[in-house]
């Protein structure tokens, strides 16, 4: 007799998803090996409903788990396939879990083109085999207590997540199996039954009395909140009612109740309170009598009912013989307390711990065009943003340096060395001087020959196996049937002249570095000397020291310590801005799944408003903050010049602290630069290496397919007629219209009675094909297909990655955005370079080549500070 409810699964119709998946895959993505994929996972898709309903499920945790991942695809896919009448329409037909059907009809079913109704009635079934597993697991183990604890938990969260969506899932009334009336009862069984393990679990634990008792007065609580369900709804199915459902929740309620005032009367002893020992005992005995009666056909009570009435007769014997205590009623006693250590688990997608996305790399077209038009929103705003805090950055500097600050107000005594400019030495010693420069740039031209090196191997191997198919035309003519290498190599040919391209800009950027290098060096050393070398460097002066401490001297210090407050804000501001990254597919998905459209323009303005709009609030606020420190600082070095005595040697000494300042900020910029140069090489040897791989695999390809067209040729040639051939008669020989004579020698006449009839003539060889049939798998392995005279192939190979190149100045690889015509690899761009917009719209799966630009090429923003440094500053 079951002493558990368990729910049975629905049954569903099959269905070939397959079909009408990839027919719309094939209409909307493009051929080629992303097409190829997809169609793949749609197929695994119909493999895994089948594996999940198609057949009957044991009750077995890899049953549920193959259930649970196919609820799982469902919800990956709903917002990459429009599931709809009117799109992709397939409809699912799925049967009433509890109607058992008619003699004369059966049972009720119901079909909609809805993939909710679908993942409903698939959660549904989920929710159906964690109640069946749960109800087989062995109580009398800690490891089947918890096992069933938790599946009653997971079934009560399924039938509760499908009580709070159906109906917007479905646009009909649902069947009664799936309504949330009987979904909602459902989960609360699963509830009541999860809190019955613990409390089986806590009794034989011989957990305390107390706590026993409260687990059974919650159980009974959701046992009996169950059943006002069952009593009170007539809209649950029958099944309810006529079948165990109804009776065994009556049943538990009462046992549980019966339980509790056991357990509580054993905690009323130990008080010494044995009237209520006694009432809760009798309370307890008269629940038991009445499911033996009732629903003894269910629940077989004998054995607690002898420990209730066991108890019961010893209490009774001893409050008569020994303590005389009255029996209080029912209704005096204190109510027993409840403790739930139960929820409903929340269903939260992925379910299964397995789960792989099949269509993980699918991404609508429109999709992809809204993300691209938003990384370009989002590209065009950061730059922006950075490109205004960098220039004002630099104008600060700029106006700093020209007002020999802060060193002029350090150099009140005219015969030391600043203390700003001992810092930067300082710094620049930290940092390796001019050998650190000078290591970088010896470094740079190993890495441009590497890199040369890389492309001109990977174009040489192209250009063999060209010369080579070329030479094999050449001989075999129309016998040699397949597309030309040079037709074929287009694409790779245009991706490595790509590649040469930008080799030859890097190659001016270090020719520009280099020479400002030359003429800041001797400066840099000075300032990498020791503090007494740099001293006497320095032309000595002879101020008057009375400005040391005056007011001008004080507020332009403050001024400056404000200035480089607002630097400091800018650098964090610049970290944050780079740190971002919101991914935008989600949301993307979601708007075109429910509205059918996507505005891109408004949810890209919306979205990025509320991402960076407190931030960009915060670089307007530092340019305004820094215009009003500039005016102020060179108000006040007005002030302070007047004050400062005038005559040659400080003049000179001024003029040498200024150089010095600069050699500073020459040194940041061209280490950042020449460690931005290395870094470029470095990452663009990757890319030439995977660039060298793909030709590599293209002409082993082509050598393959050359190879078996070649040993069918030459079993072609060696079927032809092997008789030797002599030369033709010419033709003023012959005389005139006479046929030629017989390449075959004519045989010696034979004396014979009659002469023997000749056979027909031998027919010529037949042309072998092959080579057809031997090149198209070839080149669909390559990614090619035979092309008519004067097309190219539809198809180009997959393109490399795009060089590492900065997306605005001195920041490498934050936005992948186009890289302008003619753009400077290292170099600072102007603020608004035309750039090729048809990259942007490119259709998923194909590559953006050939072409002058390279998906990942960066956006500059940032307009050249001083038009001599190639490589953007750090």
């Amino acid at each position: 007799m079951a002493s558990f409810v368990t729910v049975q699964l629905k049954k569903a119709s099959e269905v070939d998803l397959a079909k009408p998946l990839c027919k719309f895959i094939q209409q909307t993505y493009p051929g080629g090996e992303s097409q190829a994929e997809h169609v793949r996972a749609a197929e695994e898709l119909h493999k895994l409903r089948k594996s999940a309903l198609g057949r009957a499920l044991d009750k077995h945790e890899s049953s549920l788990e193959t259930l649970l991942r196919y609820y799982d695809q469902l919800c990956s896919i709903e917002p990459k396939f429009p599931f709809s009448e009117n799109q992709i329409c397939v409809t699912f037909t799925w049967k009433d879990a509890f109607d058992k059907g008619s003699l004369f009809g059966g049972s009720v079913k119901l079909a909609l083109a809805s993939l909710g109704y679908e993942k409903t009635c698939v959660l549904f079934n989920c929710g159906a085999l964690a109640s069946q597993i749960a109800a087989e697991q062995n109580l009398d183990s800690d490891e089947g207590l918890k096992a069933a604890a938790k599946h009653y938990q997971f079934a009560s969260g399924a039938f509760q997540h499908i009580k709070d969506t159906v109906l917007s899932s479905l646009s009909r009334e649902p069947t009664v199996d799936i309504s949330p009336d009987t979904v909602g009862t459902l989960s609360l069984i699963m509830l009541a039954q999860a809190q019955e393990v613990f409390f089986l679990k806590a009794t034989r634990d011989k957990m305390k009395d107390a706590i026993i008792a409260k687990l059974a007065n919650q159980a009974a609580d959701y046992y009996g909140d169950a059943f006002k369900q069952c009593q009170y709804k007539d809209t649950l199915p029958k099944y309810f009612y006529f079948q165990e459902v109804f009776p065994v929740l009556a049943a538990k309620h009462c046992i549980m109740q019966a339980n509790a005032e056991y357990h509580q009367s054993i905690l009323a002893k130990q008080q010494k309170k044995f009237g209520e020992e006694i009432a809760r005992l009798q309370h307890a005995a008269d629940l038991v009598k009445t499911v033996a009666s009732r629903y003894d056909e269910y629940i077989n009570v004998k054995d607690l009912s002898d420990k209730i009435s066991r108890a019961l007769t010893a209490a009774k014997k001893d409050n008569d013989f020994i303590y005389h205590d009255r029996i209080p009623d029912l209704k005096d006693l204190e109510p027993i307390g409840k403790a739930s250590l139960v929820k409903s688990t929340p269903v939260v997608v992925p379910l299964s711990q397995k789960f792989t996305d099949l269509f993980e790399k699918m991404v609508p077209l429109a999709v992809q065009q809204a993300l691209t038009l938003y990384n370009q929103r989002k590209a065009d705003l950061v730059n922006r943003s950075i490109a205004q805090m960098r220039e004002a950055t630099n104008l600060a500097n700029g106006v700093l340096a020209s007002l020999n600050l802060p060193a002029a107000i350090e150099d009140v005594s005219g015969d030391s060395v600043p203390q700003s400019i001992l810092q930067k030495s300082k710094s620049v010693i930290e940092q390796g001087g001019v050998q650190t420069i000078d290591q970088l740039m010896k470094d740079l031209p190993e890495l441009l020959q590497r890199n040369r090196e890389i492309l001109d191997e990977s174009l040489r191997i192209l250009d063999e196996e060209e010369t080579t198919d070329n030479e094999l035309k050449n001989k075999f003519k129309e016998r040699w049937q397949r597309t030309p290498s040079n037709d074929l190599y287009k694409p790779l040919r245009a991706e490595g002249a790509n590649y040469s391209n930008i080799l030859d800009k890097a190659v001016q950027a270090d020719k520009q570095v280099k020479e400002r290098y030359q003429s800041h060096r001797d400066t840099i050393s000075l300032l990498c000397k020791p503090e007494p070398e740099l001293n006497a460097a320095i032309p000595s002066a002879n101020p008057a020291k009375t400005m040391q401490g005056s007011e001008v001297v004080n507020v332009l210090k403050s001024l400056l310590a404000n200035l480089e407050e607002v630097k400091k804000q800018r650098e964090q501001l610049e970290n944050d801005l780079k740190a971002i990254n919101f991914d935008m597919t989600t949301k993307f998905l979601t708007a075109l799944a429910q509205d059918g459209t996507l505005n891109e323009e408004a949810i890209s303005v919306t979205e990025l408003d509320r991402i960076y709009g407190s931030l960009t609030h915060k670089v307007q606020e530092t340019l305004k903050k820094q215009e009003e420190l500039l005016n102020n600082i060179q108000n006040s070095h007005q002030e302070f010049s007047k004050m400062k005595q005038s005559n040659n040697e400080s003049n000179l000494r001024e003029e040498v602290l200024k150089n010095l300042a600069v050699a500073n900020d020459n040194f940041v910029e061209l280490v950042a630069n020449l460690r931005e140069g290395t870094k470029f090489y470095n990452e663009l040897t990757e890319i030439l290496l995977k660039f060298q791989n793909k030709c590599t695999d293209i002409v082993f390809a082509r050598k393959t397919e050359r190879d078996e067209l070649l040993k069918d040729l030459q079993q072609s040639i060696a079927r032809e007629p092997s008789a030797p051939s002599f030369p033709s008669v010419p033709a003023y020989q012959t005389g005139g219209n006479k046929p030629p004579a017989s390449s075959t020698p004519t045989p010696a006449p034979r004396t014979s009675v009659a002469s023997k009839p000749q056979p027909p003539a031998r027919p010529p060889p037949p042309v072998i094909s092959s080579a057809n049939a031997l090149s198209t798998p070839v080149q669909a392995a390559i990614g090619t297909a035979p092309s008519p005279a004067g097309s190219t192939a539809s198809t180009a190979p997959s393109q490399a990655q795009g060089p590492p190149y900065p997306t605005y100045p001195g920041y490498p690889g934050y936005c992948q955005m186009p890289m302008p015509m003619g753009y400077n690899p290292y170099m600072y761009g102007q603020f608004n370079l035309p750039y090729n917009p048809a990259a942007m719209y490119q259709n998923p799966g194909q590559a953006p080549y050939p072409g002058p630009q390279q998906p990942g090429y960066p956006y500059p923003q940032h307009p050249p500070q001083q038009p001599g440094y190639p490589y953007p500053q750090q």
